[in-house]
């Protein structure tokens, strides 16, 4: 933190829905009840746990996946909720700085994650044969731990970038979180050196996942379409449908705000994509995944049977 005039940047204020003063106590209504279903329909993927018939890599990965999106979610939704009832929105520095980090590294690895899953479905359709071989319990737990050991050396390194600056110019956010690009517009000033160095750890958490799932495409399409009946390759190809859904709302998104130039940037643009992808897209992915698979179905409502008759 720097000294001028006196005196300390102590805190940041948020300004992200500044602009819809007479509609907040709405927004606050809409999002909570948002959250409650997301929260609920991430508790689902609990399934997995409990019914033995969903112990595979697939659902695995799947429930990892939803730990992920349920804690970024926490990290930035109820502090939202609270601002849209607040008179001040305000964060404390070193609470700007946490919340980067966790929304960092919760949101890389689960970019790293998404590459793990469409592996598992090139093994799953490639290699059948040899899938509870190549995708045994130790290499599903070491692909969790790569992609979060992953996130949190990306995310570690951009966020001691960022609050190393110096914060002395203005504390007020054109957002409702600390994210990357509204937090740099208001450091006092930055290198072009850091910048390219953020720019390049984005472009590389989101480029090098997204080029692994291609290759893993690239090969899935070739082998489906080896396949003699249409039938066959129609079931192939609805296992890998929620995967693909996921990776082009995940990876557009997230492109669209950190791949972009300094100059190209939006406040307004960049709010409403993040409110998008933190508090819409983790509620349809569970949707996506899972209440559209028959099997995730039925065992949905073998564990439900079996908790109604416990109780």
């Amino acid at each position: 933190m720097e000294c001028v005039n006196g005196s300390l940047v102590r805190e940041f204020v948020f300004l992200g829905f500044s602009s819809l003063a007479g509609l907040q106590r709405l927004l606050f209504a809409v999002f909570l009840v948002v959250y409650l279903f997301t929260l609920g329909t991430n508790a689902i993927i609990s399934t997995v746990v409990l019914d033995r018939a969903l112990h595979t890599p697939m659902y695995f990965f799947l429930a990892v996946l939803s730990c992920f999106e349920t804690c970024y979610t926490f990290v930035i939704v109820p502090k939202m909720l609270v601002d849209l009832l607040a008179q001040k929105k305000a964060i404390s520095f070193l609470g700007c700085a946490i919340q980067m980090f966790s929304f960092l590294f919760l949101g890389c690895s689960h970019s790293f994650l998404l590459a793990a899953m469409g592996y598992d479905r090139y093994v799953a359709i490639c290699d059948p044969l040899r899938y509870t071989v190549l995708m045994g319990h130790g290499v599903c737990v070491g692909l969790v731990a790569a992609a979060c050991a992953c996130g949190f050396t990306v995310a570690q390194i951009i966020t001691s970038l960022v609050f190393h600056l110096p914060f002395h110019s203005s504390n007020q956010l054109h957002h409702f979180f600390c994210d990357i690009s509204p937090v740099l517009k208001v450091a006092s000033h930055h290198t072009h050196f850091s910048q390219i160095v953020i720019i390049m750890l984005c472009a590389l958490v989101l480029i090098i996942p997204l080029l692994l799932i291609l290759v893993s495409y690239i090969c899935i399409i070739s082998a489906i379409l080896q396949f003699p009946s249409t039938l066959g390759r129609y079931k192939a190809f609805s296992t890998c449908a929620s995967h693909l859904i996921i990776v082009i709302v995940h990876y557009g998104c997230a492109s669209f705000i950190y791949l972009r130039l300094k100059s190209n940037y939006s406040s307004s643009q960049d709010a409403l994509i993040s409110v998008s992808y933190t508090i819409l897209t983790p509620l349809f992915n569970p949707m996506i995944y899972s209440l559209r698979n028959k099997e995730f179905t039925s065992a949905l409502q073998r564990v439900v049977g079996r908790t109604i008759c416990l109780s």
